[in-house]
């Protein structure tokens, strides 16, 4: 369940990234239909943002042994880094300066052009998530978690050196995963502002 979530070192409830995205959209929900909130909209509306971007990152959902790739220390390149810097920020930074002449504005019109076409027929299914029984935090987790087994961690041992075939085969799952955060991150204040909106009317 998502409340279930454990802080490993306190053992609080909750304290994962699937908690925080119900307990900051709760938050939204709250603020949009009362008309005195207990909570600060703009704080919430931040720190939803950022944890929809943090979840669709597979190493977020990664193994707690290792600290989500923490703990995993390569090269790109030639460069040392740990493998969840890596897949924070040197994949994408590294497409950035390689294919969009370090232009991060035109990284970006390429991700929206592919929502709008070679991802067209998936966008729906982003935006409902599949299940009504699941909430959907606990579905992009799962995916992410998913997506850390099969390409964050392949190949990406302690001390490895991460080059093109690395790059160049992870570089897709980025990007979609990219494009997956941004879509439900717009459904998801869809849906709260729909609430707010029709709370107002």
């Amino acid at each position: 369940k998502d409340g279930d979530c454990l802080d490993h070192k306190t053992g609080t409830k909750g304290r994962c990234v699937v908690a925080a995205i119900t307990n900051y959209t709760d938050q939204l929900l709250d603020y949009a239909t009362q008309t005195e909130s207990q909570y600060n909209f703009t704080q919430a509306l931040l720190f939803l943002s950022h944890f929809m971007g943090d979840i669709h990152q597979p190493l977020h959902c990664g193994f707690v042994s290792d600290k989500g790739g923490n703990e995993i220390n390569v090269r790109w390149y030639k460069r040392k880094q740990n493998l969840h810097h890596v897949w924070d920020v040197s994949i994408i930074e590294t497409q950035v300066e390689r294919f969009y002449d370090s232009e991060l504005g035109e990284f970006v019109n390429a991700i929206q052009q592919n929502i709008t076409r070679e991802w067209a027929d998936q966008v729906q299914n982003w935006e409902t998530c599949g299940s009504k029984d699941i909430p959907c935090p606990i579905t992009y987790a799962s995916e992410s978690s998913k997506n850390a087994c099969k390409w964050a961690y392949e190949d990406a041992e302690e001390g490895s050196t991460l080059d093109d075939d690395y790059f160049l085969s992870r570089l897709p799952i980025v990007n979609l995963r990219l494009a997956q955060g941004g879509v439900r991150l717009a459904a998801t204040l869809n849906r709260i502002f729909d609430t707010q909106l029709a709370v107002s009317m």
